[in-house]
């Protein structure tokens, strides 16, 4: 009997040791992962927009030259208009993928930014409520709510056959809250129970976003019925005597969010 409590307390270590191992991967797979959309954010809007931008003016010096010419003009016309189409589609690609507004100003200028754009390319009409405040989130923590607002707005408009949605976002004493509301179909009883475990039935999108918010020692909430659904993510403020800060200057944790 010692020896299977022994045998059973070794394979107990075991599972535990290569849990946090995997959890360990994800969260620099993620990491990476932002890393890698920074860069071809930049490569984006430094090089392939900056082709563009100097091909419409070369598109603007032969119109000054075709202005005798109607038919050659109104060709060099649409050209031009091909190219401003070009250089706007790769500006919002760049920002999708890294929006400069997220290192520069905060999570709650670039949500609100996301959130507008996101209405306009849905036709879904998003009401936002993101309380903003003088003092910057750590980057990580800022990085894991926009990608969290990201994936559950995409789901809202893949999934919700929703026209209404809201988000919500504010400060309480000891955490901030993210919510996205929708007003659609909600999900069926037996997909949500699914969606509220850890496996593989939860897709990748919503894997994401746990890993994300797991690191920071946060939680996600999925709520549904038949008037529609509430993704509710949850980080907790970390305190300041552990932190360190992080590039900007700003607390921030070490590897976890600070207990």
């Amino acid at each position: 009997m010692w020896i299977l409590s022994k045998h059973a307390r070794q394979r107990e270590s075991l599972i535990l040791e290569r849990t946090a191992e995997l959890q360990n991967l994800s969260q620099r797979l993620l990491q990476a992962q932002d890393e890698e959309r920074r860069k071809v954010a930049r490569d984006l809007h430094d090089t392939t927009g900056q082709t563009l931008a100097a091909l419409k003016i070369s598109v603007s010096l032969l119109q000054e030259n075709c202005k005798k010419d109607s038919s050659t003009l109104a060709a060099v016309s649409d050209v031009k208009q091909l190219a401003d189409q070009a250089i706007e589609e790769i500006r919002t690609m760049s920002y999708l993928l890294h929006p400069p507004l997220l290192d520069e100003v905060g999570f709650a200028c670039a949500a609100e930014w996301y959130i507008e754009g996101f209405a306009k390319r849905s036709g879904i009409n998003v009401k936002a409520d993101i309380a903003n405040s003088r003092e910057r989130l750590p980057k990580r923590m800022e990085v894991a709510l926009f990608r969290v607002l990201q994936e559950s707005l995409t789901n809202v408009h893949r999934h919700s056959k929703a026209s209404d949605a809201n988000v919500r976002f504010h400060h309480q004493a000891e955490a901030v809250i993210l919510e996205i509301r929708d007003f659609g179909q909600g999900i069926p009883s037996e997909r949500l129970r699914l969606l509220r475990e850890v496996g593989p039935e939860t897709g990748v999108g919503l894997a994401g976003m746990r890993e994300r918010l797991h690191e920071l020692n946060g939680k996600l909430e999925i709520e549904s019925d038949e008037s529609g659904t509430n993704m509710r993510a949850v980080v907790p403020l970390c305190a300041l005597a552990p932190c360190q800060l992080d590039n900007y200057g700003q607390i921030a944790a070490s590897g976890q969010a600070c207990q």
